[in-house]
């Protein structure tokens, strides 16, 4: 998956979980939880929305890795 892929996937999944934002509006550091306001529960449906809409696994030691919107887009581009 290239990075533009990437995005595109991560803005829709978003869109899935937190209708509410503005993704014209969300900058690619944002943090998911403390800048996007998902909690817990919002962001393990965002993990599983990604995994069913693109196959790509996230497992949980790596959800550091994708705590913003920059970082999920590259754990995409890097694993898909």
């Amino acid at each position: 998956m290239n990075e533009q892929d990437a995005r595109a996937a991560v803005q829709a999944a978003i869109a899935k979980v937190a209708p509410d934002v503005d993704l014209a509006e969300v900058a690619e550091d944002s943090r998911l939880r403390q800048d996007l306001e998902l909690d817990s529960l919002d962001f393990l449906r965002l993990v599983e929305i990604i995994d069913t809409d693109t196959g790509i696994d996230i497992p949980e030691r790596d959800y550091p890795e994708v705590a913003t919107v920059k970082g999920l887009i590259g754990y995409l581009a890097a694993h898909g």
